[in-house]
């Protein structure tokens, strides 16, 4: 397997070039692209000038990402750059700025070759939702890559680029992960700035970044974690080497296992490949204790609340008269908020803004937010609870494996459910990470580590352990 340190070390001894490295990585994007539909925009001439400028000034030595390309969610600004997340609404939008991360990535001289497809406005759990195109899943183009970063999983998963960053508001980084057998981690709310992610559910929102293996993910974790005076929910919590205990073993390690996470709604088969990673985990020196998380069946509807309260506030902005699509057809000005909207936004979006108002509105605000935001704080004490005892929690990523193409879109509440594995990790603002851990019926299957809050070091221990020990990240889809 290419990993980012055996590149890093060729682009060192001069062996290859970053121009060079570019033109094979847009190479393989040109072989694979059409059969799982990755991207929205490809930069290429705009990545191979970026190339050349690290060449003329040399690779850093000390920096292990000088030089490596990968791709970028379409919902994270990019100067210059269409930047769409996946609407109609914003078509033709080129920001004038670029997201903290962005800068974050440029500063460590990675090079970024396209921007990938994904749910609208990142609001859906199969990538079907975009206004442009289905993305479809690097193991079998008739199932789901998963959502709604479901095109930075495939380019990863279809080796397209090493690497790419994704957005997580409710697992939309960790279930694509799962589902097409790559690397994704979710970080603690605050270790990444959002300045420059366009908003879903500004107290959940988390770009984060997928990978082939768990020492790449720990490595573009580092290029672009950090304080950013320019986000206000950015923490000051000191920013480690997340690759420090990457290689230690995991002895006396405690970890729990929630009963709620194998319960009803897991497909059995899922369940035996999660049970078999409990038991390599003790096999490696490991503890292993049955939980409770009590609150977590009230996730997805506490989150559907919350989320979409926060995207109804979050999307007022688009009312088609500074950027973005305007309808053609309007009489007065406030035609032109209700028209441009009505066609500009895709029904999953004006699905999710109608819950959020209502949700907001008069009379209902104490009997649906605030109860929901009560019952956050439980689903956010259960954890404390645990993590008073315990140093990790395993569970499988999503309650099943990729299912087919155009069978939960007619079925919203389907979907949302999909989700409620990974959801209370984002209401509780921790760490969690998926990696592969098993197939069922030839699909990938996703085990999800979670952490303490800013205790990604010791998730990627873990993974790491059983990554070495195990052989399911060396299998690959046949588009590979």
């Amino acid at each position: 397997m290419t990993t980012i340190k055996s590149l890093h070390e060729k682009l060192v001894n001069k062996e290859i070039s970053a121009v060079e490295l570019t033109k094979e990585t847009l190479k393989n994007i040109a072989a694979r692209e059409s059969k799982v539909d990755s991207f929205i925009t490809i930069t290429e001439d705009a990545a191979l000038q970026a190339a050349a400028a690290i060449d003329e000034k040399g690779i850093d030595v000390s920096n292990p990402v000088s030089g490596i390309p990968l791709a970028v969610k379409d919902n994270i600004s990019t100067k210059g750059i269409l930047t769409t997340a996946a609407s109609k609404m914003l078509y033709n939008y080129e920001p004038i700025f670029d997201a903290t991360s962005v800068e974050n990535l440029y500063a460590k001289d990675m090079i970024i070759v396209g921007k990938t497809n994904m749910d609208e406005f990142a609001m859906g759990g199969s990538t079907e939702n975009s206004a442009f195109k289905t993305t479809k899943n690097a193991w079998d183009e008739s199932k789901v890559p998963g959502g709604s970063s479901g095109g930075s999983a495939t380019a990863v998963a279809s080796n397209q680029v090493l690497l790419s960053l994704g957005s997580d508001t409710g697992g939309s980084i960790r279930q694509p992960a799962s589902f097409n057998g790559v690397v994704g981690l979710k970080p603690t709310y605050g270790r990444i700035s959002r300045f420059g992610l366009i908003a879903f559910g500004s107290s959940l929102d988390q770009i984060g970044p997928f990978s082939q293996n768990v020492e790449d993910n720990a490595l573009l974790l580092n290029a672009v974690a950090g304080y950013d005076p320019k986000d206000s929910t950015s923490s000051k919590v000191a920013v480690p080497d997340f690759t420090s205990k990457i290689g230690q073993d995991i002895k006396g390690l405690k970890i729990a296992l929630p009963k709620e996470y194998l319960g009803e709604g897991i497909d059995p088969k899922v369940k035996e490949q999660v049970l078999a990673a409990a038991k390599h985990f003790e096999k490696l020196g490991a503890t292993v204790e049955e939980v409770s998380l009590p609150h977590s069946k009230y996730g997805v509807a506490v989150y559907y609340i919350i989320a979409s309260s926060e995207a109804s506030s979050n999307l007022q902005r688009f009312d088609g008269i500074r950027y973005g699509f305007r309808a053609e057809d309007a009489l007065d000005l406030e035609d032109i908020y209700v028209k441009s909207r009505s066609q500009g936004f895709g029904e999953e979006v004006k699905r999710r803004i109608m819950l959020g108002t209502f949700s907001l509105s008069s009379g209902y605000y104490d009997a649906y937010f605030k109860k929901a935001g009560q019952v956050r704080t439980l689903i956010m004490n259960d954890f404390k609870q645990v993590f008073d005892k315990y140093d990790l929690i395993i569970g499988p990523t999503a309650p099943s494996v990729a299912y087919d193409l155009d069978t939960q879109g007619h079925d919203p509440v389907a979907m949302y459910l999909a989700d409620l594995l990974t959801i209370p990790v984002n209401l509780a603002g921790l760490p969690g990470i998926s990696i592969p851990a098993g197939q069922v019926d030839g699909l990938p299957v996703g085990l999800q580590i979670i952490g303490k809050a800013f205790g990604e070091e010791t998730i990627y221990q873990a993974a790491a352990a059983f990554e070495a020990t195990t052989e399911f990240h060396k299998n690959k889809p046949v588009i590979f």
